[in-house]
């Protein structure tokens, strides 16, 4: 196993010791991530036509939340270039960073980190990826589209900012917990400008909804094989496409039923992707090859899923 290919800790970070540039995803658990692999690829690709890249390594970090602002010091102590982190130390980051990137205001967490001298300036790429990704995977622009988003976490949060500021033509959050998802509709109406903005319960659909929109599924359903769909689509207005950001498993419950039922669809492996990308921009300033880090997704993904549990 390659150094970039294992699972490193906090104990490892207080004695880290790498001659390179160094790069890392921390999250909580971790060892599922595609983005070492991801990223390396396009490292090893920007190498062959800048040299400077021959030494840059992006490696994966198991912390802990409680342990998270402890870490952030000591990557910062260690000389890590950049950070991306997961759920839920994205919102955790929030207020540990130096600065911050306007656009990640609204959203209320980061998961880009660049270093700076006096600590760390955060970004948030996750609507990026979603915007991109979706351009990729099923040829949609946010903007065309009416969006029905299932959730109201930090992940939905992000997709709700990004639709809003592509001016969707409304936006339909649904969730199972009233106040959370009041909670939310709250955040997003300065956002929202003149988009009408809905929420819902996703086990009793309004009559309102539009037909031919555009679902996203921002919650965790689908992470394990006995988990039901988050909502039900043939109750909803038949979707113009399905978009579940889970990227693994690729064919979640709710992607089978959308396949099921005739729908085009996409997991969120193109935006892992393209959000990764526009974190590799930022910390290096340079061209990054996106073909080069969809394939090794694709092929990580692929080793995992032969790998039994």
């Amino acid at each position: 196993m390659s150094l970039s290919d294992s699972v490193y800790t906090l104990a490892d970070l207080a004695s880290w010791s790498f001659p390179g540039t160094a790069l890392a995803v921390v999250g909580h658990p971790i060892g599922h991530s595609l983005s070492p692999p991801m990223h390396n690829a396009a490292l090893a690709e920007m190498a062959r036509v800048q040299a400077r890249f021959a030494s840059w390594r992006y490696f994966r970090f198991d912390v802990q939340p409680e342990q998270l602002c402890e870490a952030l010091d000591l990557f910062h102590q260690r000389g890590f270039s950049g950070l991306n982190l997961t759920v839920p130390h994205k919102v955790i980051a929030f207020d540990h960073v130096a600065e911050r990137d306007p656009a990640a205001q609204p959203i209320g967490a980061v998961n880009t980190l660049l270093r700076l001298e006096h600590g760390w300036y955060g970004y948030n790429t996750d609507g990026y990826g979603l915007a991109h990704g979706l351009r990729q995977s099923v040829g949609a622009d946010i903007n065309n589209f009416s969006v029905i988003l299932l959730g109201a976490g930090g992940a939905a949060r992000a997709a709700a900012v990004e639709c809003l500021q592509r001016h969707c033509a409304s936006l339909w959050i649904a969730n199972r917990t009233a106040p959370r998802m009041d909670a939310l509709l709250e955040i997003l109406r300065p956002v929202a400008g003149d988009v009408p903005l809905h929420g819902f319960d996703p086990q009793l659909p309004p009559p309102g909804l539009p037909s031919g929109a555009l679902v996203i599924n921002a919650t965790s359903a689908g992470l394990r094989t006995e988990d039901p769909p988050p909502v039900d689509l043939a109750r909803l207005p038949r979707p113009a496409i399905v978009f579940d950001m889970i990227y693994n498993p690729p064919a979640t419950p709710l992607l089978r039923q959308a396949a099921a039922l005739g729908m085009p669809y996409a997991n969120g492996l193109s935006m892992l992707v393209h959000q990764g990308a526009r974190a590799l921009e930022i910390w290096t300033g340079a061209q990054v090859p996106v073909p080069a880090m969809l394939n090794a997704a694709q092929a990580a993904g692929a080793r995992s899923a032969r790998i039994p549990s």
